[in-house]
C-alpha cells in the first residue's frame, strides 16, 4: 500500500473523529498541535486505523505518534 493511499484513509478518519478541514494535512501535520488532538482522539483515531487497515498498532508504538506522517509511515510498514 503506498503512503497517499494511507494518508487519504487518513484524512478520512480526522474528519470523521474530529470534525476538522483536512484539505491541509499533510505527513507532517502534527496531531496534537496542529489538528488539536487530545489523547483519547489520538487513541479512537488509532482504533479506526486499526480497523480500516486490518492490523494492530503496538501501544508503545502508538505513544511515540506526533505527526499524520509517523501513523502513515507505522501502517505502511504493517500492512
Amino acid at each position: 500500500m503506498r503512503k497517499e493511499e494511507v494518508l487519504e484513509g487518513l484524512k478520512e478518519i480526522i474528519a470523521d473523529r474530529l470534525g476538522s478541514d483536512v484539505s491541509n494535512v499533510t505527513m507532517a501535520t502534527t496531531l496534537s498541535e496542529d489538528l488539536q488532538a487530545d489523547s483519547l482522539d489520538k487513541v479512537e483515531m488509532i482504533m479506526d486505523a486499526e480497523a480500516k487497515y486490518n492490523i494492530e498498532v503496538d501501544d508503545d508504538a502508538s505513544m511515540g505518534f506526533e505527526t499524520v506522517g509517523d501513523v502513515v509511515d507505522y501502517i505502511v510498514a504493517n500492512v
